[in-house]
Parts: C-alpha cells; structure tokens; sequence
C-alpha cells in the first residue's frame, strides 16, 4: 500500500478520498486499494514522517490533504530504484478456471465465457480512459497501453479455447 500513496501524493497533493478515486480509475486494474488500507496508511505514514497532513475542510466535512516529505520522496525513490521487482498477480477467475474440471462441462465453459466477458469490459473502460483529452505522464500512458493490450490478448486468448474446447466435445 506504501508505493501506491507515496506514488501518487509524488504527483500532487491529495486527500484520502482522491487517492482512492485515482486508484478507482487507474492502478485498480493491478494494484487495488480499498479506503480500509488507504486511511490507516496515510496515518502510519504522516507518524513516520514520510507525509504531511492539512486540515482542508469540504464545506461542513472534515477533509485532510497530504503531501509528501522529502524523506517520503527519498523512500518512494528507494522503492523504485529497490533490486527486488516481484511480479505477483491474483486472478480469481483464473483460480475457478483452474479448478473448472470440477464442474459439468457446460458451466466450466460458461466460467471461460464469464472471464472472457471480463477481458471485454475491462478493454471498454481502459478505452474510455484512453480517450479522456489531455497528456499522461509517458509511464502512465504505457502502463495503460499495457492494460489495454493485455485484455485484449485475454479476450482473445479465451475465444480461442471456447473454440477448441467445443471442438474437442464435439469430436
């Protein structure tokens, strides 16, 4: 949770409630966030000095902004440069499909049309994102660009083995 907050307080200063916007529309499709993590982390962070908090109320809500410290820019900094990069990816759908043999053969192939589904609505949103006027930063960008074509390999990928599992039924 550390990198997505010091990351994304590295682009501007922002309330609990942005982050979790930001990360609603962006890093969600790979690292998600709920406001469970994120206000805990941001207090953990401001008592190690890592973020600074304002109080900037929101008409009659209490609204706090934070920013990050230079040894919050320093740790993010570290992060990023760190030897250790750990691929780790959590596929639920994925999970069900692997255990799919499980299940009579026509809702296991409605679980690869499910996924399938997936793949496409996901591309939907990462287009519509696309489309939003304006320049992302070049990192961004290609982290969406990666989104967009992973789903469409996905969604290519599960037509494919709809296709030859149903060939191998009906042989």
């Amino acid at each position: 949770m550390t990198p997505v907050v010091l990351g994304l307080l590295s682009l501007g200063p922002r309330s609990g409630y942005d982050i979790k916007t930001v990360v609603d529309r962006s890093t969600r499709f790979f690292w998600a966030a709920s406001y469970g993590q994120i206000y805990p982390e941001l207090r953990r962070l401001e008592e190690e000095g890592l973020i600074e908090g304002e109080d900037a109320p929101n008409g009659g809500r209490g609204r706090r902004v934070f920013k990050l410290t230079a040894a919050g820019r320093e740790a993010l900094e570290e992060w990023l440069l760190g030897p250790e990069t750990t691929i780790e990816y959590r596929d639920e759908s994925l999970l069900r499909l692997f255990f799919a043999d499980a299940l009579p053969r026509g809702q296991a192939l409605a679980l690869l049309e499910g996924r399938k589904r997936g793949h496409e609505a996901y591309l939907e949103v990462l287009h519509a994102i696309d489309a939003i006027p304006g320049k992302d930063p070049d990192f961004v960008d290609l982290v969406l660009h990666w989104g967009i074509d992973f789903n469409q390999w996905g969604a290519d990928w599960c037509e494919k083995q709809l296709k030859q599992l149903r060939a191998k039924k009906a042989a």
